[in-house]
């Protein structure tokens, strides 16, 4: 592994050392033993850890391993206004759903937020889908011991929660969960109430499986949905036209935050403003200039 990349995961995991605020916390977050934590911290390198764990750390802080492939946050309509919704949230410990759709740079924004600010953790639903696994991740992400008897960690986690300083909680791809871990995030918001502020995020398929489920009167997710704001949130514009003006200037911004020479033109050819492909676009035409240079 290059030494500049090591470089570069290091001064990432300094820089979030601030969101925490104990280093054995932040080590249980990142799955490293805390004296090779705070050897890492102090500068140390030589022998502290493997390379291999050093490309786990680099995935969990999004460091690329070529810095050709770096990627600037663009501070699009969509980004400004999740952000700003997410501020409101923790300040207030309030919560709310966010049901738009796919392809708007969500999961990048919410990241981008957790980054920013302290007590917020992201967590992709899609990856811990059950009651248990859902549980232990956010556990996890406060830097809560996760191993053990479900029921302690349960525990411990609210009592935590409940101490914080407005703790936020953001779900992505919420709509993947199961049954039990909807009625499980019920159960944690009333224990947490007032104290820890909660965003649920996805795409049609979210609002789609909570609007059916509380018409089936299924038991458990009209309580969600009151506790959750009783609305959903969205960004995108209605109407055929207005959505692809929206695009347009979401990809315009995008590109220019990134360097992008292609022509708007051809990018929303390529595009047709999907943020996931105009990032794929945007990151061929730099291995393409890295060549040629």
């Amino acid at each position: 592994m290059r030494q500049e990349f090591k470089d570069r995961i290091v001064k990432t995991l300094k820089d979030q050392s601030s969101n925490y605020t104990s280093n054995n916390k932040m080590a249980v977050t990142f799955d490293i033993n805390p004296s090779q934590l705070s050897r890492l911290l102090h500068g140390e390198m030589d022998r502290v850890v493997s390379d291999s764990k050093l490309r786990q750390l680099a995935r969990k802080l999004n460091v690329p391993e070529n810095p050709f492939n770096a990627w600037n946050t663009a501070k699009t309509e969509a980004f400004e206004f999740l952000y700003a919704q997410l501020e409101a949230c923790q300040e207030n410990s309030i919560s709310s759903i966010f049901c738009d759709n796919a392809d708007l740079g969500k999961s990048h924004t919410a990241k981008q937020y957790c980054k920013e600010h302290r007590n917020a953790v992201y967590i992709d639903c899609s990856q811990v889908k059950s009651r248990q696994k859902l549980i232990k991740q956010i556990a996890k992400e406060f830097g809560i011991d996760h191993e053990g008897r479900y029921s302690t960690i349960y525990e411990d986690l609210t009592h935590y929660i409940r101490s914080m300083t407005t703790p936020l909680v953001i779900l992505d791809e919420a709509g993947d969960l199961e049954y039990p871990a909807f009625l499980e995030l019920k159960a944690l918001w009333n224990a947490t109430e007032f104290s820890c502020a909660w965003y649920m995020m996805g795409a049609d398929g979210l609002k789609e499986k909570l609007n059916r489920s509380r018409n089936l009167k299924k038991v458990g997710f009209a309580e969600v949905f009151r506790r959750f704001g009783s609305r959903y949130q969205r960004v995108t514009p209605e109407g055929e036209l207005a959505v692809r003006e929206f695009l347009k200037r979401q990809m315009a911004q995008v590109a220019a935050a990134n360097n992008c020479q292609m022509s708007m033109k051809d990018l929303w050819a390529k595009t047709n403003g999907s943020l996931t492909r105009v990032y794929i676009e945007i990151q061929k035409e730099k291995r393409i200039h890295g060549k040629a240079s």
